[in-house]
C-alpha cells in the first residue's frame, strides 16, 4: 500500500487549546495543548474499549533515550479510561516492563482494568527469559504482553538517525536465532501471578519477514494470543499480502491511529478503511500508540479514527471487534455482553 499525501486529523477547523479534561485538573501532571475533544457521538464509540497501545509517563525522557515527553501518567489515563467508558488499556515503555504501573494505576483507579507490557530491548537485557519471568511474577498478575525489540531491533535501529548503534537482532539469514525462539518458548510456559490468563506476544519494530517468522515459531509453540504490531506503518511497513498472511496464522494485526495524526501522520482514514475491509475486522485491533505531548489523548484519538471509519462505512458491530471485543481476547479477558 503505497503512502499518499497527509491529510489532517482532527482537522475540525479549530486552534490548538489548553487542556479540557473530564477529570480535575490536579488529575494531569503537565497540562499539554490538546486537539478539539471528538464529538458525543465519536465518544459514545469508546464503551467497554481497550488500547493496547499507550505511552505514559513515568517513563524517560532526553538525549540518550530519544523519546518524546509524554503528555499523561498512568493515573491520568485511569481517569481518562473512566471517563470514556473504555474496559482499559495496556500500558507500552520501550525500556522497562509495565506490570508495576499497571498494579498502581488499578490501584488508584480500581474500576479500569490496566495492564503491563514488556519490550525486549537492551534495558532489560535483550531476548532476556528472565526478564520475561520477573514480568509475568509482579504483584498483581497483570502482566499481558511481551514485545519482540522495538527502539532496539536491527530493523528500527537500521532506518533510525544512528544507524551503527547496537541493536538486538532476532534472526540471521531468514532463521530466526536460537535466543529468539527461546525466548518465544519463555513467553509459552510462563505462569502469570495469581492468574489464569496467558502472555500474548507482539512483534515490535522487527521486519515485516521477520515478524511472520515470529509468528509462526510463535504458533508451532502453541501461542494463540498473538499481534503484529502496526504492521502496515513504519518501520515495519507489510504488504497486504503479508498483512493477510498474519491474519491466515491466526494473529491480529494492530492498526494504530497514530499514524493518522499530525507529524506522524502516513496513512488516510480511507486508506485504513480499504484495508481493514480486506483483512476483515475479526483479524483487527485499533489502538492509539499515543500519549505523546502536543498530541491528541489516547482516548480522543480512538475515538476520532473510529467515528471517520463508521461514517466511511465500517458497522458499530466491526468497530467493536476491533476495539473491546479482539483485545479481549488477546488480554485473555472474558467477553462483556453489549
Amino acid at each position: 500500500m503505497s503512502k499518499i499525501t497527509r491529510r489532517k486529523f482532527f482537522g475540525m477547523g479549530a486552534c490548538l487549546a489548553l487542556v479540557t479534561n473530564a477529570a480535575s485538573s490536579a488529575q494531569v501532571a503537565r497540562p499539554a495543548a490538546s486537539f478539539p475533544r471528538p464529538s458525543r457521538a465519536a465518544r459514545a464509540l469508546m464503551r467497554d474499549a481497550i488500547d493496547i497501545h499507550t505511552h505514559l509517563d513515568p517513563d524517560s525522557f532526553g538525549p540518550h533515550s530519544s523519546q518524546t515527553t509524554r503528555a499523561l501518567d498512568v493515573v491520568d489515563m485511569a481517569h481518562r479510561a473512566r471517563s470514556a467508558g473504555m474496559r482499559g488499556f495496556v500500558i507500552k515503555q520501550h525500556y522497562d516492563q509495565t506490570a508495576q504501573l499497571a498494579y498502581l494505576a488499578r490501584k488508584a483507579v480500581p474500576d479500569v482494568e490496566v495492564f503491563g507490557m514488556l519490550c525486549s530491548n537492551h534495558t532489560v537485557g535483550g531476548l532476556n527469559p528472565e526478564a520475561v519471568h520477573h514480568f509475568a511474577e509482579v504483584l498483581g498478575g497483570h502482566a499481558r504482553i511481551v514485545s519482540m525489540p522495538t527502539w532496539d531491533s536491527e530493523n528500527y535501529v537500521r532506518q533510525s538517525k544512528n544507524p551503527t548503534r547496537p541493536a538486538v537482532p532476532v534472526s540471521r539469514d531468514g532463521v530466526l536465532l536460537p535466543e529468539t525462539i527461546a525466548l518465544i518458548e519463555t513467553i509459552a510456559r510462563a505462569q502469570i501471578r495469581d492468574s489464569s490468563a496467558k502472555l500474548a506476544l507482539a512483534t515490535g519494530h522487527v521486519s515485516a519477514d521477520e515478524a511472520l517468522l515470529v509468528i509462526r515459531e510463535a504458533r508451532r509453540q502453541g501461542i494463540d494470543r498473538i499481534v503484529a504490531t502496526h504492521a502496515i506503518g513504519h518501520p515495519i511497513d507489510m504488504s497486504m499480502a503479508q498483512m493477510k498472511e498474519v491474519a491466515a496464522l491466526g494473529a491480529y494485526v494492530e492498526f494504530v491511529v497514530g499514524f493518522l495524526s499530525g507529524a506522524r501522520a502516513s496513512f488516510t482514514v480511507q486508506q485504513y478503511h480499504d484495508a481493514i475491509r480486506e483483512i476483515g475486522p475479526a483479524h483487527v485491533i485499533l489502538s492509539s500508540d499515543g500519549g505523546q505531548a502536543n498530541r491528541p489523548f489516547p482516548d480522543d484519538l480512538i475515538a476520532q479514527a473510529a467515528h471517520e471509519l463508521r461514517e466511511l462505512g465500517l458497522s458499530d458491530a466491526e468497530l467493536r471487534a476491533m476495539m473491546v471485543e479482539n483485545p479481549a481476547v488477546l488480554l485473555s479477558l472474558p467477553p462483556r455482553s453489549e
